[in-house]
């Protein structure tokens, strides 16, 4: 078996789990991938850990699986921000909060309104008070090599 197959084979088998193995990208993908099947409008997902974790890879899995585009071309938006995509889920928009100091820069890019849609937020703890109740919190940490380690708490209903 291909180390890739391996990969999604890992992330299909443990994705219910508290802490979920993500032996390389390609099970990270797979994992982003099973998110945006199950993702629905108004939903927030909260990317968090440290610099070269993996929150903007498994963002990009994502925006691709629910863009039903594996080519999206996905740029981190830590210059802008927030990028939004139309996607099959209705309008997703991936904000990179690393750049705020707090709630109100969050506030002025129309936090009001983007919740309404997907949100995928990575730094989430720049949003204090805003932070949405009921939101998916995926922690990574980095492992050995390529591999991962994501705590997901939340979705309850979902996962």
């Amino acid at each position: 078996m291909s180390e890739a197959a391996s990969g999604v084979n890992a992330a299909e088998q443990h994705w219910r789990m508290t802490d979920l193995s993500l032996p390389d990208l390609a099970a990270t993908e797979a994992f982003a991938q099973r998110l945006a099947a199950l993702a629905r409008p108004a939903d927030a997902i909260l990317l968090q850990g440290p610099l070269g974790a993996g929150k903007s890879a498994l963002a990009r899995a994502f925006l691709r699986a629910a863009s039903g585009n594996p080519e999206l071309e996905v740029p981190s938006p830590s210059y802008t921000l927030v990028q939004t995509y139309q996607t099959r889920l209705g309008p997703v928009h991936h904000l990179d909060l690393w750049r705020l100091a707090g709630e109100e820069g969050v506030l002025e890019l129309g936090w009001d309104e983007l919740v309404q849609d997907i949100v995928l937020v990575e730094w989430p703890e720049r949003l204090g008070r805003l932070l949405p109740g009921g939101a998916l919190d995926i922690s990574i940490r980095i492992d050995k090599g390529e591999a991962r380690v994501a705590t997901v708490t939340g979705w309850e209903d979902r996962l």
